[in-house]
């Protein structure tokens, strides 16, 4: 049995990890840390874990052996950095660090230690890509020529840590990974971006939005597009030469949605019905696989995936250059506070 500490009481993880962990078979959660003890001891006693006050107690703990850290991504690097020097596997969420170097640094010291790593995008486990991944083998619509792929979601609250730049905040960092990991899974490891822009919505400290273009060496693009202030919107588009693939609900699917695939092409339009799937349980399945198999960074794809992520994003953050970028706001206040299970505090450091 894989003990389970997790790092912090992010959204996240109380909508859809932890209940996903508690349904899984291998694994269970042992531990809840919190900077605040009452945060604590309301998560832990709804999952019938202990709760620790501070990471750094957690991770002394020798009960544990693996840590979730849903922590801002201004964080991860920190606290993956420390997790990994104590002896314990990771599940973080996405992005792994805010930046190529540390998420570099981070793969390595895994490697090094014989630890599993692993970045928390969980849409790749579900089967309607596996099965995309067929028809394009097949020739469902002969040979490929471009991607087009979208993830938008509607404007969250101003206290929201996306919005802050100091926690790596923004689109970029948010949004933008699920199609860049998308262009990954379908397109392959050779890809370079050719373009990129980003945007700022009023008196925003970060990226609300943007677009990338991707190439890989035999010309096949992709036109990748996400924002954070936007009509919700999770769905990708294949053209080949004989036909286009369609598939709405592509990366946050609910665990009861019927993936559809529509194919279109000379003799007309079709649709596939797969079966529903639950792509948060597969996830936290992935990972207690890896773990009893001792598949780390030194021995799977999963560290190299990681660090072509981490490689693509500063590069699209780099073609898109400061003069994107109007001047830092002013004097910019949150007018909005949602409820949280957080303090205060923790909603900044922990969501």
């Amino acid at each position: 049995m894989i003990r389970l500490g997790l790092l912090g009481c992010a959204d996240i993880a109380l909508r859809r990890m932890l209940p996903a962990v508690a349904a899984a078979e291998g694994i269970t959660l042992t531990a809840v840390a919190s900077r605040d003890a009452a945060t604590a001891r309301r998560t832990a006693e709804a999952f019938g874990a202990q709760p620790v006050r501070g990471y750094a107690a957690l991770l002394d703990r020798a009960d544990i052996d693996a840590v979730y850290v849903p922590l801002p991504p201004a964080l991860h690097a920190r606290w993956v950095d420390r997790a990994l020097r104590a002896g314990k596997h990771v599940l973080a969420e996405k992005p792994l660090t805010t930046e190529y170097g540390a998420a570099a640094r981070l793969v390595a010291l895994a490697e090094a230690e014989h630890l599993v790593l692993r970045e928390n995008y969980m849409f790749p486990h579900h089967g309607q890509h596996r099965r995309v991944r067929a028809l394009l083998d097949q020739g469902a619509i002969g040979e490929l020529r471009s991607l087009s792929a979208t993830f938008a979601v509607p404007p969250r609250p101003a206290d929201d840590i996306r919005h802050r730049e100091d926690l790596g905040g923004g689109a970029l960092h948010d949004a933008a990974g699920y199609p860049v990991r998308l262009a990954q899974l379908l397109l392959g490891s050779a890809l370079e971006v050719v373009g990129a822009g980003l945007r700022y919505g009023p008196g925003s400290a970060v990226d609300t939005g943007g677009s990338a273009l991707l190439r890989r060496p035999d010309g096949v693009g992709a036109h990748l597009t996400f924002g954070m202030e936007d009509f919700y919107l999770s769905r990708y588009d294949l053209h080949g030469s004989t036909g286009r693939l369609t598939l709405r609900h592509a990366f946050t699917p609910p665990a009861g949605h019927t993936p559809v695939i529509r194919i279109e092409g000379h003799g007309g339009t079709r649709w596939l019905h797969l079966e529903p799937e639950d792509q948060v349980a597969a996830a936290v399945a992935a990972f207690v696989r890896a773990i009893r198999t001792r598949a780390g960074t030194a021995d799977s794809e999963a560290g190299a995936t990681s660090l072509r992520q981490a490689g693509l994003i500063a590069e699209i953050r780099r073609l898109a250059g400061a003069r994107d970028r109007p001047g830092r706001p002013a004097g910019a206040t949150s007018h909005h506070v949602s409820p949280s299970r957080c303090t205060p505090h923790e909603r900044q450091e922990e969501t």
